[in-house]
């Protein structure tokens, strides 16, 4: 699907949800296994795009993801971004490109009249440190607290209500960038496997984390489809190993890392009354 997002940004509104640390080969999956029927309805017909991460980690992923810097396609060659921090040089922009002129599309966006969001997961998002609270204070309004985050087994669905509230009280012509950071995939998961009395994260309760994900995200992609039509990038910012080749955890530059899963789409406007 082609995006001309010059064209889009001032009449969308654009949702952009990163499934901290989840693994192409585990979305994959789950999707041909069709065990993602809210995801498997705006996914093409083959799945998830494979696209290789910027960075090992959460920090810095979503900088360069701020940056215009998206998880890259696997084939060679040079790659049409969606949006772009303006520098003199980049052959990765074309005229499909939203460029900017700041640092970063939180920013970017907002001195094109958007109101911006960031509901954190990670603890990169918690605000409970200088560190924590960098990429926060990117956005006009930020969230973070335990029932948002990795230790909280009801994280997303504590997430998508935050945003579904957040949601009613805007405007509908006040136009949005919705940014969330789903904690859920991220260890400890060992909860979200059923009788997984080892209280071990693994492979499977990684893919069951995305199960149960899948089954939360409907209200949001409703409440936005009740403001306005949206753009939604949805990706995550690196894998994680579980043993592979002797490896554990991510920040490391094993194939399992930098493999991830992508997708863009757009969500049509249903407004109620419409």
């Amino acid at each position: 699907m082609f995006i001309n997002t010059r064209t889009l940004i001032g009449s969308h509104d654009l949702l952009f949800i990163t499934l901290d640390t989840l693994r192409y080969d585990v979305a994959q999956d789950l999707f041909l296994e069709n065990r993602l029927p809210t995801l498997a309805r705006y996914l093409p017909s083959t799945g998830w795009e494979a696209r290789h991460s910027p960075a090992s980690f959460t920090y810095a992923a979503h900088h360069a993801f701020f940056a215009g810097f998206l998880p890259t396609p696997i084939a060679p060659g040079r790659h049409p971004r969606l949006f772009a921090a303006g520098f003199p040089g980049s052959e990765t922009t074309t005229d499909t490109t939203l460029v900017f002129d700041a640092p970063d599309l939180p920013n970017g966006l907002a001195q094109l009249g958007y109101h911006t969001i960031c509901i954190g997961g990670v603890g990169f998002f918690n605000k409970q440190s200088a560190l924590g609270s960098v990429l926060p204070s990117l956005f006009h309004e930020s969230y973070w607290d335990p029932s948002l985050g990795v230790t909280n087994p009801h994280s997303t669905e504590n997430q998508i209500a935050l945003a579904c509230s957040l949601l009613r009280r805007l405007p509908r012509e006040q136009r949005l960038f919705l940014f969330i950071n789903i904690s859920a995939l991220h260890q400890p998961n060992y909860f979200y496997l059923p009788g997984n009395s080892s209280k071990q994260d693994t492979l499977e309760s990684h893919a069951a984390a995305l199960v149960y994900v899948d089954a939360q995200l409907p209200p949001l992609f409703a409440a936005m489809q009740r403001r306005a039509p949206t753009l939604v990038i949805l990706c995550s910012d690196h894998g994680t190993a579980y043993g592979e080749d002797g490896y554990y955890g991510h920040r490391i530059a094993h194939p399992a890392v930098w493999m991830v899963p992508y997708a863009e789409f757009i969500l049509a406007d249903r407004q109620e009354g419409a």
